[in-house]
């Protein structure tokens, strides 16, 4: 899951919102009160601190995940379901 929950400065309600977006500079309504929020990494705010820090671990596992896949060989001789028992005989007789 690549969200984050926010608290809202003003009305304390929680909403959600991707931590690709929660980025230096980055602003966003709140949905109940709809105060602009200003995310910003040196903000003093404790709910502005708490959502760029979760967005920053979230992306960081995000990668991680990412690049374990990377890593990771493809499995070879995926069949289908359909073909997943069968095997091909080395002499065919007719």
């Amino acid at each position: 899951m690549s969200s984050v929950q926010i608290q809202c400065t003003r009305c304390k309600n929680v909403f959600r919102d991707r931590a690709g977006r929660l980025q230096d500079g980055y602003s966003r309504q709140c949905p109940s009160c709809e105060v602009v929020l200003f995310f910003a990494e040196d903000s003093q705010h404790p709910f502005i601190k708490r959502a760029m820090r979760d967005a920053r671990k979230v992306r960081k596992e995000v990668r991680e995940l990412e690049a374990a896949k990377l890593a990771a060989p493809e499995p070879r001789g995926t069949q289908s379901r359909r073909f997943a028992g069968r095997t091909r005989s080395a002499e065919r007789e007719d």
